[in-house]
């Protein structure tokens, strides 16, 4: 398959863009992720301007609207990073993202609970965003982001991941238009991985779909997308995996024999009660639905949200 163009801190490729002249290369990112992604790197204190090495700089102020300070001169760095980032997200469109690794902690680059100190500098007034973060997540709303130390939470790297690759499938369908048809076949597609998320979303979905003549192109992919990639940030569990599995089971059983079905249900019994993982009980249903080929079932984006090598589902 295609690599996914996704953006990344340049920091987490090994770049030497730290202020110290140093980087924070992410293994994993770099050396497993980077199988799958094709990375577009971004640094918004190298690129605004700051050199390496470079004073260190901490936000100042409102959690609202902070200033980006040098901590020791106090040069104030804020319209600058402003005007960049806003450059920058503009830039970024071209490539049409399917996710973005920020580096945490970072006062341009962190997602969420970065430091903003008061305006003596003197204590925390309050926690906040990276400047050039926000600017991005408020552009790119859709777009799936997480930081990479997050990243180390087996289920916080699943559901991003998943994330990743659903955008990336929404954006396909999108891309030079689509028919209702298309978006029909898309959403049938994405019923169990919807399902194992949040039945909620796939409800309305469903509905949404239904009544796709009532609203306009422009809107309906507006409406759809954004309960689409909503839906999904809710993690799957063992039991919402369980009834996920169940359901696909009612399109074998006129087809399995007793001890097949009973084989399933005692391995799905064993991952419900997280004795195995569910790459187990995952793999024998698989199995079955090419054994006796229920098409509808292998078109099922769920049994292959992602590839298989990250080995995502391996983990009890």
């Amino acid at each position: 398959m295609d690599k996914i163009w996704i953006g990344i801190s340049s920091c987490l490729l090994g770049e030497k863009v730290r202020w110290n002249g140093d980087h924070k290369q992410n293994w994993y990112a770099k050396e497993i992720l980077g199988r799958f992604f094709d990375y577009v790197p971004v640094c918004p204190e190298v690129e605004v301007g700051m050199g390496v090495p470079r004073e260190t700089v901490h936000l100042k102020g409102s959690k609202d609207s902070p200033r980006m300070v040098g901590t020791k001169t106090g040069t104030d760095w804020t319209q600058k990073m402003i005007r960049f980032s806003a450059s920058k997200v503009r830039e970024l469109s071209s490539h049409d993202l399917s996710g973005f690794i920020f580096k945490k902690g970072s006062p341009s680059c962190g997602l969420s609970r970065i430091s903003v100190y008061s305006e003596s500098g003197d204590k925390v007034n309050t926690m906040g965003q990276g400047l050039f973060a926000a600017t991005f997540t408020n552009t790119f709303p859709l777009v799936p982001v997480e930081e990479e130390g997050r990243l180390n939470d087996f289920k916080i790297r699943e559901n991003f991941i998943v994330r990743v690759f659903s955008y990336h499938r929404l954006q396909q369908l999108f891309k030079e238009g689509y028919s209702r048809g298309s978006l029909v076949n898309f959403h049938t597609r994405q019923k169990f991985l919807l399902l194992a998320h949040s039945r909620k979303h796939y409800d309305f979905l469903g509905k949404l779909v239904a009544e796709a003549k009532k609203y306009r192109p422009a809107e309906m992919k507006t409406r759809y997308s954004e309960t689409f990639m909503e839906g999904l940030t809710f993690k799957t569990t063992a039991k919402k995996n369980t009834d996920v599995l169940q359901h696909m089971l009612g399109f074998l059983k006129k087809k399995l024999t007793k001890e097949e079905k009973q084989d399933i249900l005692s391995t799905l019994e064993d991952y419900r009660k997280e004795l195995v993982p569910l790459i187990v009980p995952l793999t024998l249903v698989r199995h079955y639905v090419k054994k006796y080929d229920i098409t509808y079932l292998l078109d099922q984006a769920y049994l292959n949200p992602h590839p298989k090598e990250l080995m995502l589902r391996n983990h009890v």
